[in-house]
This record gives C-alpha cells, structure tokens and sequence, in this order.
C-alpha cells in the first residue's frame, strides 16, 4: 500500500497537475477543516502526513478544479464586499469585479431611510445581501426568476440576518413574494413591494451565445450567463422597462460584458435616460454603465 503524502508532497502534486497554488493551499486547508486564512499553518506543518482517507477527499476535489469547477462551488462559499456567502451550482460564483456595481449603487444610492432599492437576477443574493448590510437603513430588494437561486439567496439572507427581502419573477412581469417572508411586525406576509425604486441594479445574463468561455463556465447555470445571440437581449429588458419602476432621480446600474459599455450607454439613452457613466473593474475594463431617469 503507498503511503500517504505528506502536506507538502500534496500541495506539490495538486501544483503538478496544474492548479494555482492558492487553490491549492484553499482546497486542502478546506479538506483539513481549517479556516481558508490559515496558510500559515500549512507552511509550518508541511511535513504532516495525511490520513489515506484525507488524501483521496483532497485528490477529488483537485480533480473537480483541474475540470473547472469553481472553487467556491468545492469549498461552499465565496466572500463578497466582507460577507461570506454559501454557494452551489444553483447559482452563479460571484465575481470580485462584481464589488464596482455594489461600490457605484453606494455612492449614488439616496440618502433618505427607507429609500428602494431592488437587485434583478440575485442569484445568490451577493448585491442585494452588500448594499443591505451597508446601508441597513434602505428596503432592499433581490429578485430572480429562479427558484433554486432564491433558495440559496435566502438562506445566505437568513445567516447574514440581512432583512433583505425577496421577490420571484422575471425582469419586470410576474413578481411575487419568495415564501417564508416576514415584514418588520413578524406577519407571515411579505410586505408588498414598492410602486417605484430609488436604485435598480442587475448582473444580468449578458455572454454571446457563441462566447468561446463558455466551455470555461460549464459548471455554473447558462441561463445566469447567456443573454441571447450577441449578449444584450436581457440588458435591453431591463433598460426598456426600468424607467416604470424608477422614481424620478433614480439610478439603473448595470454590469456587462468588457466590450459591451458603448452599447449599453447607446440603449440607456435612447430609453431616455439622463448623467449616462461607466465605471471599470479591478483590471480596468470597462464592466458597469448607469444612467439617471430625469423623470
């Protein structure tokens, strides 16, 4: 029988393979159940020897990373804005560039308590679930058309003990409450949702669906990633339908593509929308583009 490697040896045949050394590290500090900050511990007890049984569970799951499957998926959670959220396969792994949506809705997002605010494509509720915790005095909505996303946003809201609140639908038709909703007084009823929003904010579906990293994504939800022939029919719905749900003054932010910025701008302001701005990610591409409705 071989004997099982030891920490290093391991680390250095899951590096062999092909992986990152930080996947690496995170994958075994995971299968060790020690917290994913612990690297530390890894490099002062290399020479530990693994069990058998801990050696094939890290071997599997380096095996599932080496195919794709993203790491937040293998490890069950994902930070985001300083929040840990659960996520699965029933959602989308959020993406660190993400955080500009959540940095741009902050600064523009109206003072005023109580103010609206709804997230459309929640998936694992990583927008809606930041800017409550930021702003704990705004009424927060996430929405999605899919019942298993809901599933995993509500649980991370239920965690967090985020009173973000959450509606089924899809785009602007056919909302209705998530069950298991409570309002402020503790009634078994959502509260209704509101008429107009001071912000609207969404990730939406926006590949080509001919985009050559689609094979990359196959482990995450296609319906979360593609967005029609050349990536903007669902960016198109939203713009065209936002200005009914906005209150004069609102905001629409919207992630995209990296080359996609010019097109999106080009349809907020044939919608009629007004201070149209991009904003760009953490590798300088051009990732969010917004427009105020004058009203």
């Amino acid at each position: 029988m071989d004997t099982p490697p030891s920490l290093r040896e391991a680390l250095r045949a899951a590096q062999s393979q092909g992986m990152d050394r930080l996947d690496a590290q995170w994958l075994l500090l995971y299968t060790l159940r020690r917290p994913l900050q612990d690297r530390a511990w890894l490099l002062a007890h290399d020479d530990t020897q693994l069990t058998p049984e801990l050696a094939a569970r890290y071997a599997t799951l380096c095996q599932r990373r080496v195919d794709g499957e993203p790491l937040a998926y293998l490890t069950g959670e994902r930070g985001f804005y300083g929040l840990t959220l659960q996520v699965d396969a029933r959602v989308l792994d959020p993406r660190p560039d993400t955080e500009t949506l959540v940095d741009w809705a902050l600064e523009v997002l109206p003072a005023q308590v109580g103010v609206a605010v709804i997230d459309l494509g929640t998936g694992s509720g990583a927008i809606a679930l930041a800017l409550q915790h930021a702003r704990p005095d705004a009424t927060v909505w996430g929405l999605d058309h899919s019942a298993d996303a809901l599933t995993v946003a509500a649980a991370n809201g239920r965690r967090l003990g985020l009173p973000v609140r959450w509606l089924q639908g899809h785009w602007w038709s056919d909302w209705r409450p998530w069950p298991g909703q409570t309002d402020a007084a503790g009634t078994a009823d959502a509260p209704p949702w509101p008429v107009h929003f001071g912000l609207i904010v969404a990730n939406p579906p926006y590949l080509r669906a001919d985009d050559p990293h689609l094979d990359a994504l196959r482990h995450e939800p296609m319906g979360a990633l593609v967005g029609g022939a050349d990536g903007l029919d669902d960016l198109r719905a939203i713009i065209a339908g936002a200005p009914e749900r906005l209150m004069p003054g609102g905001w629409l932010l919207l992630e995209h593509g990296w080359d996609q910025g010019e097109a999106v701008a080009a349809l907020l302001q044939h919608r009629g929308f007004a201070a149209i701005e991009h904003r760009r990610d953490l590798g300088g591409q051009c990732r969010c583009t917004g427009g105020r409705w004058p009203g």
